[in-house]
């Protein structure tokens, strides 16, 4: 099975990537990756030279290259990852966003059913279970009060230009399924965490300030809460509704973790204080500090920040029998592990 994976040097897809090349040997790997700030070779080292993986550079909203790549390769599946992800850059910069989420969803499911089928409904001999899997966020369902959870039914409320972004691309893959027959489904996951996720993000952000002996960057009260998802359970969820899900439908990717901000960045420096303590950093044993914790500082909250995610799972547990493989905790630690062994070694 010859699957395109779009976005594969980025946090997720990259993981992902890892993830199946080394337990399903039926999959044939067609990474296309635009390596924007976002997308990294070095998170694909482990299998660049693996001979069932091929990388291509290139950008998902050109079509010629897209067409080509499903005529040269034979493609068979789709897992759509590639996207610009960060809110903050989506208040700078909108544009980006509707061009990359949108125009470059709909070009690839455009050259999905050009290739596949022959007409509406209609799949070519050969290529009836061909299937397309868009990875999207429990983000464009907006904010939840302090009760309630997201499920599959919930109406969408994007309230920033990136939600907005990817509700407007979930919205376009459910009609490639309805009006055209497309075998399509959609997973809207929570916050993912884990090895390789860009810097500019919440956990990395706080493992690097922290370990360099700087403050550790707080948006407003630090009370806005978030359902944490590790980055191999989710690669087990996508590989369950990609080949499992039914056509057609949605599925919501969550594991009950609910956390603030400054819960997490607490439970961070706990898991620091044991592993690097400040007397022991080099940058943080002339501060008059005892513990990681002490670095902790607000700062000004960004626009329309949701307050709080939580996303109910029972679909996916009951209907595709998945279940998180690890406890948060443990995941928690492996992944502060990891980026101290990052940030150490460029400091």
């Amino acid at each position: 099975m010859r699957v395109l994976i779009t976005g594969g040097a980025g946090f997720i897809g990259s993981n992902f990537i890892d993830y199946i090349l080394y337990r399903q040997t039926d999959w044939e790997i067609v990474n296309l990756d635009r390596l924007t700030y976002a997308g990294n070779l070095d998170n694909l080292k482990k299998v660049q030279n693996h001979p069932r993986y091929r990388f291509v550079k290139g950008d998902i909203r050109d079509r010629e290259l897209v067409r080509d790549l499903f005529d040269r390769y034979d493609i068979r599946g789709v897992i759509h990852f590639a996207a610009e992800s960060h809110v903050d850059n989506s208040i700078h910069n909108p544009a980006i966003f509707i061009e990359t989420n949108v125009e470059g969803t709909f070009t690839l499911l455009d050259a999905a059913y050009r290739y596949w089928m022959s007409d509406p409904s209609q799949p070519k001999d050969g290529y009836e279970h061909c299937r397309f899997h868009h990875i999207s966020t429990d983000e464009v369902y907006g904010s939840l009060d302090e009760r309630g959870y997201f499920t599959e039914e919930t109406p969408y409320a994007p309230n920033s230009p990136y939600s907005a972004s990817k509700a407007s691309s979930d919205m376009i893959v459910r009609s490639y399924h309805h009006t055209y027959g497309l075998n399509t489904v959609i997973s809207n996951c929570s916050n993912n965490f884990g090895p390789r996720q860009h810097n500019e993000k919440l956990i990395p952000t706080i493992i690097r300030h922290a370990i360099r002996g700087e403050t550790i960057p707080i948006y407003g009260d630090g009370k806005n809460i978030r359902d944490w998802l590790y980055v191999e359970d989710h690669c087990r969820a996508i590989e369950k509704i990609y080949r499992n899900g039914a056509a057609g439908e949605t599925y919501l990717v969550g594991t009950r973790n609910e956390l603030d901000n400054l819960e997490m960045a607490y439970r961070i420096c706990t898991i620091l204080d044991r592993i690097i303590p400040v007397k022991r950093n080099k940058d943080c044993r002339l501060l008059d500090v005892s513990t990681y914790k002490e670095l902790i500082g607000f700062v000004k909250d960004r626009p329309g920040h949701d307050r709080r995610y939580a996303i109910n799972p029972e679909k996916l547990e009951k209907r595709l029998k998945w279940i998180p493989h690890y406890t948060f905790d443990a995941a928690l630690q492996k992944t502060v592990e990891w980026y101290v062994e990052k940030y150490r070694g460029t400091m």
